[in-house]
C-alpha cells in the first residue's frame, strides 16, 4: 500500500445496528472492539474512508412508512439516506479525536478532496448522499476519487453466495469471482433497502473502473486485518 493510499470501508448498517429493540439495538461490544481495532491500524500509519450503511435501522423505517400508507421510491431513498447520516455521525461521535471533523455526505469535488487530503486526519466516515445512489456506489465512487484499487465490503454475512442463503440452506459460499460473473447472482435493479454484498449500480461502477471488492463479515476483525494487509481472508475477492 502505497504511503498516501486509502482503504475505503463499506461498513455495513446491521453491523453497528443488529436489531431493533428498546435500547436501539446498537452493537456496543462490536463497536468497543472495532474502536481499538481502528486505532490500532491508524497507529501503523493506515489510512481510511468509512462509509456506513443504513442497514436494519433504514429498512425498519422503509418498512413501517410503507405500512401506513403509499410511499414513493424517492422518500424511502432519503429515509435511508438520513439513516446513514445518523449513523455516519454517531460513528463521528466515538472516534471524534481521529475523524475529519466533517461528514462526507455529498459528492465531494477536487478542492474538497484535496483539502482532506491536506489534513492531518487518516480517518474519514461517509453517508448515503442522493437517491438512487446506495452506499455500495458511494464506497466504490470514493474509491475511485481517492485512487484506491479496491474496496472492502464489511456487512453482516462473510461470503457472496451462488443462491440467498436466507432461502437456500444449501446454498454455497464463493472465495473469488468476476464482476461479470457476480452480476448473474444479483438483480440487475437497484431498489431502496435491496440488501445484496454489493448492489447493482455499484457493480457496473466497479466493473468499470476495474476496482476489486473484497467481501467479509464486518465483525471478523482477523479477517478484516487480512484484507487490510492484502493477505488471505475469510471472504469473497469480486475482481
Amino acid at each position: 500500500m502505497k504511503k498516501d493510499s486509502y482503504i475505503v470501508v463499506h461498513l455495513g448498517g446491521s453491523v453497528v445496528v443488529p436489531h431493533i429493540s428498546d435500547d436501539g439495538g446498537i452493537n456496543v461490544s462490536f463497536l468497543k472492539k472495532f474502536l481499538k481495532f481502528l486505532r490500532s491500524q491508524l497507529k501503523r500509519g493506515k489510512r481510511f474512508i468509512i462509509v456506513i450503511g443504513g442497514g436494519r435501522t433504514a429498512r425498519a423505517y422503509q418498512k413501517s412508512a410503507a405500512y401506513v400508507g403509499k410511499v414513493s421510491d424517492w422518500d424511502l431513498d432519503w429515509l435511508g439516506i438520513h439513516t446513514t447520516r445518523l449513523n455516519a455521525h454517531f460513528l463521528r461521535t466515538i472516534f471524534v479525536k481521529e475523524a475529519y471533523p466533517v461528514v462526507i455526505d455529498h459528492d465531494p469535488v477536487e478542492e474538497e478532496i484535496e483539502t482532506m487530503k491536506a489534513s492531518n486526519r487518516r480517518l474519514f466516515f461517509a453517508s448515503g448522499w442522493r437517491p438512487g445512489w446506495s452506499t455500495d456506489y458511494i464506497a466504490v465512487r470514493l474509491a475511485e476519487k481517492f485512487g484506491s484499487k479496491n474496496v472492502i465490503i464489511a456487512k453482516d454475512t462473510p461470503f457472496v453466495y451462488d443462491s440467498d442463503p436466507k432461502k437456500n440452506s444449501k446454498a454455497k459460499p464463493i472465495k473469488k469471482i468476476s464482476w461479470s460473473g457476480y452480476k448473474k447472482l444479483i438483480p440487475r435493479k437497484w431498489s431502496p433497502g435491496l440488501s445484496s454484498p454489493v448492489d447493482p449500480v455499484a457493480t457496473r461502477l466497479a466493473e468499470k473502473h476495474k476496482i476489486a471488492a473484497k467481501v467479509l463479515r464486518g465483525s471478523d476483525l482477523k479477517s478484516f486485518q487480512n484484507a487490510i494487509a492484502g493477505k488471505p481472508f475469510t471472504g469473497t475477492l469480486i475482481s
